[in-house]
């Protein structure tokens, strides 16, 4: 999944040939995960229609102000659009359409758009090649980069004109691909390395039956996704769960027991910056596991079990560099009982949450946390979703990172 992914991206075009590569650049954004809207300049409609495009984004185009054939209708409101923006991104940007932006001339809808982003804004150039390199141009150029918009350049090749040379719209993935490393290179996340624990471990009695917990390995994977969307390269070592996690800067082990856990974040604790250990952890397993199913044979069945491996302890005694994060699930005494394991397991931070508190706990969508770092500074949150909470426990780690 591309970092793009669930961002709305507003596709502004201008009248030049290579609007015809639009549709393919929606349909790529598309793919990239990313909702599309298209505000157009009524000349371009001149060389790709509003339909495909339409259709393509799934999304109404906008063209003009307002429907000229229909009295009744509402106007297009380009503050509204504007507003709706995570990106604008102008392609193919025409020297017609690039010089009014640079000089705040507001005579179409798309123009009136641009001057009321807040978003960051693309602009991908497209035009012959003396017209690419005449010095107005350049001058439009340098003055968009002025107010912090981002030029992705043209490239070498055939033009319309039957001439060779720079002025050619950038190709429709390699917009993409430019548009999603500026937007990683400036996240807060970028170069670091986080590993999460997630969800349950099941340990064997038989081959039939297991002991587990009701771990649904949700805060987990919202952790996970919340830090891809900072730039962080993320592993997640997850315990048997239905939750998904498709994103290109996420790699996902799944494990069973809490000894299949205890290997994989050993493996993998050295090359990290962060751990973050959100996983419903067995505590005890059995100590015999039968080859076979077991029988039913009498009213009672007693089973001896046995500690499992502390994961979180013995990554806070070797722990060196990296911020180690756990997570403290109570019942009673909560406060006294995290504080406690912050200290002797040596963690950095510690999640706490109670099963006491309504919408928190295991298969929620929601949870209530409070966060408590080793120098007993508390920070207390309300009831929020678990993707919230996800980016307050990151807010934090980042904070720490940058100390």
């Amino acid at each position: 999944m591309s970092i793009l992914s669930g961002k709305n991206i507003l596709l502004g075009i201008s009248a030049g040939i290579a609007a015809y590569k639009t549709a393919i650049l929606v349909r790529e954004f598309i793919k990239a995960g990313a909702n599309v809207k298209v505000v157009m300049t009524p000349a371009s409609k001149d060389f790709v229609t509003p339909l495909t495009l339409s259709t393509l984004s799934k999304n109404p185009v906008h063209s003009s102000f307002y429907n000229e054939d229909d009295e009744n209708a509402e106007w297009n409101n380009h503050v509204e659009l504007g507003l709706w923006a995570d990106f604008f991104v102008v392609a193919p940007a025409t020297a017609n359409t690039l010089s009014k932006m640079a000089n705040g001339t507001c005579d179409n809808l798309l123009l009136a758009t641009y001057l009321s982003a807040k978003c960051p804004v693309y602009f991908a150039p497209a035009m012959d090649l003396d017209m690419y390199i005449h010095p107005s141009t350049k001058n439009t150029f340098a003055k968009l980069e002025s107010f912090g918009n981002i030029m992705i350049p043209a490239t070498s090749g055939e033009l319309a004109s039957g001439l060779v040379g720079q002025g050619r719209l950038a190709e429709p993935e390699d917009i993409v691909a430019f548009i999603e490393a500026d937007i990683l290179k400036n996240l807060p996340l970028k170069n670091k390395k986080i590993l999460i624990t997630a969800g349950p471990t099941y340990e064997a009695l038989d081959p039939v039956r297991f002991i587990g917990n009701h771990s649904s390995g949700k805060m987990g994977f919202e952790i996970a996704k919340a830090a891809a969307s900072l730039g962080a390269e993320v592993i997640i070592v997850t315990g048997p769960t239905h939750q998904k996690a498709e994103h290109s800067l996420i790699q996902v082990i799944p494990v069973v027991s809490a000894q299949d856990m205890y290997e994989a974040v050993h493996q993998h604790f050295n090359f990290v910056d962060v751990a973050i250990l959100s996983a419903a952890v067995a505590d005890y397993r059995p100590k015999e596991v039968s080859q076979s199913k077991i029988k039913k044979k009498g009213e009672t069945l007693t089973l001896e079990l046995e500690k499992t491996k502390d994961i979180l302890a013995s990554l806070g005694a070797i722990k060196t560099k990296q911020i180690l994060v756990g997570f403290a699930l109570e019942t009673d005494n909560e406060l006294e009982n995290a504080k406690g394991k912050l200290k002797k397991k040596n963690l950095d931070l510690i999640v706490l949450n109670s099963l006491k508190d309504k919408g928190a706990g295991f298969k929620k969508d929601t949870n209530k946390v409070t966060i408590i770092d080793k120098n007993n500074n508390i920070n207390a949150y309300q009831l929020k979703s678990k993707a919230e909470v996800a980016r307050d426990i990151l807010s934090v780690i980042t904070q720490k990172l940058n100390a």
